[in-house]
């Protein structure tokens, strides 16, 4: 039971970012509330690699949602970076690559 009451917090910043979506018109707002819960969750806890896991999560799942976008796998509505997605998704992506390898250390 303790392991999972530690998953639950450690995936629930994420659940607030995707519940922020719907609320939160401005894609560019946003990116910037994305920013400020990524630093502040990072300056309550980073664990040596987190940056780096973060970082490639960014820039590999804009890669893949370009790849995605570009073939028409996937359709945004909103496409305010690079006329193809939202500017805020490849931010959620990095912190969800690092709540993953989070998840999977406690596991």
């Amino acid at each position: 039971m303790d392991k999972l009451v530690k998953i639950i917090w450690i995936a629930l910043p994420v659940i607030i970012m995707i519940g922020l979506v719907p609320v939160v018109k401005s894609d560019y707002l946003l990116a910037g509330i994305y920013l400020v819960f990524i630093v502040g969750l990072l300056i309550y806890k980073r664990e040596r690699g987190d940056v780096a896991v973060l970082a490639s999560g960014i820039i590999l799942m804009t890669i893949f949602e370009f790849i995605f976008v570009s073939t028409g796998v996937e359709v945004f509505v909103r496409n305010s970076l690079f006329g193809l997605m939202p500017i805020w998704l490849p931010l959620l992506w990095g912190y969800g690559f690092l709540v993953i390898r989070r998840v999977v250390a406690i596991i």
